[in-house]
């Protein structure tokens, strides 16, 4: 049989909580214990300077507003734990 390699999902999520569901996701995977199914859970974000006050300040920005990148093997449980994180 061959064997099954990881591929990339996207996960739709509401604008400003990926985060939150980044790290839902990561705390769910860990204790159903499917780490060895997903190897990587991104949000693709870029670094940017902005000045405020005379000060130059860094900050992030998504550049897909609500979506979540994951890398994993859908085999069993996998599928549903992603589809019911909160």
């Amino acid at each position: 049989m061959a064997e099954i390699e990881h591929k990339w999902y996207v996960i739709k999520t509401v604008t400003g909580t990926e985060k939150k569901v980044k790290q839902n996701i990561e705390s769910e995977i860990e204790a159903s214990h499917l780490k060895d199914f997903v190897s990587r859970v991104l949000i693709p974000t870029e670094k940017y300077y902005q000045i405020r006050n005379g000060k130059k300040i860094s900050k992030e920005r998504n550049y897909f507003p609500g979506y979540i990148f994951v890398e994993a093997m859908m085999l069993g449980e996998v599928h549903h734990v992603l589809l019911n994180i909160p």
